[in-house]
């Protein structure tokens, strides 16, 4: 077939290029496959499958994040679903743990791999669009001819990560389809809307995890949802991602303990007026600020080291 064989030199010819790999994304994922995974172009493959037990084993990992984008997934495909379009909810290696289709799709979808328990990892199938957002860990649509095999450039593709409450890549989203008139308008639309769906289920995630917090909404113009988890005292027990690098925090510093009121540049002028209940809370930030150093806290709290340890131990803070 001409279309595969020009497919299948184009990518070699693209591949062997350190520059075009340098400029382009897909590029760059051409030149993986080729180099680091040892696949070509013009294989006949399609994903990895994996056996039964395999497949409940895996589910069974990621019980939580199947429970939280169930809905998401529903509504997403009562939107996109009548316009030839497969959902997959995948893990971050790629295995296609659920999946949305009409049934008048399935004979075509299942034909080319987009179905529960495949592997689309790059390593698997190629550059696509969940195995290069997972590699990439960022938002993808991969086209037609985009793809590294040519027995997918029948395949449009816009897939989104999804992060864990650390803000570590634990599964993506994506939105398939097989129709020749897929323009690059809709792809963009379809990943917007993919991006979304990844963010909802992203901040359902981080409200499971800290289900006894409060959550706080960071104001920032970023992609992603930037929330903060946040105790009775008012310091971080957990951020996303993208709160994480708007507000420069990683695992140490949130195990340290930082008052949300710092990062957020509240007025904190009254903590050490503070009583009873917000006593406590008020001494464990400034001891947060002093970095622990009983005798610094004590001198911005304007009291004595030993009025301090009296305070700390009254207080039962350590």
């Amino acid at each position: 077939m001409p279309a595969v064989r020009d497919h299948s030199e184009l990518v070699y010819r693209v591949a062997h290029q350190s520059s075009a790999a340098a400029s382009s994304s897909v590029a760059a994922s051409w030149r993986r496959c080729m180099t680091l995974h040892k696949l070509a172009p013009e294989e006949a493959r399609t994903p990895l499958r994996l056996s039964d037990s395999e497949f409940r084993s895996v589910r069974e990992r990621s019980g939580e994040l199947l429970a939280e984008a169930g809905i998401e997934l529903d509504r997403l495909f009562a939107t996109v679903g009548r316009a030839g379009c497969c959902l997959l909810l995948t893990d971050n290696d790629g295995v296609a743990l659920e999946r949305r289709g009409a049934v008048g799709d399935d004979a075509e979808f299942r034909g080319v791999g987009l179905w529960s328990g495949t592997v689309w990892s790059e390593a698997s199938v190629g550059t696509n669009g969940i195995g290069t957002a997972i590699a990439d860990e960022r938002a993808v649509v991969i086209q037609r001819d985009q793809h590294f095999l040519s027995s997918n450039i029948g395949l449009s593709c816009a897939t989104a990560p999804i992060r864990d409450h650390r803000g570590r890549l634990a599964a993506a989203i994506d939105i398939s389809t097989c129709r020749g008139d897929a323009s690059e308008i809709t792809m963009s639309i379809l990943s917007q809307a993919v991006r979304d769906a990844a963010a909802r289920i992203e901040a359902g995630l981080f409200r499971r995890a800290f289900a006894g917090a409060r959550i706080v909404l960071v104001p920032v113009d970023r992609a992603g949802p930037a929330l903060l988890a946040v105790d009775r005292d008012d310091l971080v027990l957990g951020a996303t991602r993208a709160a994480r690098q708007w507000l420069d925090l990683d695992d140490r510093r949130i195990a340290a303990g930082v008052p949300a009121s710092d990062l957020l540049r509240e007025d904190t002028s009254g903590d050490a007026a503070e009583l009873p209940d917000a006593e406590r809370a008020a001494l464990r930030r400034v001891l947060s600020r002093a970095s622990g150093n009983v005798s610094m806290a004590a001198e911005l709290l304007g009291i004595s080291r030993a009025t301090l340890y009296r305070k700390m131990k009254r207080l039962q803070v350590n």
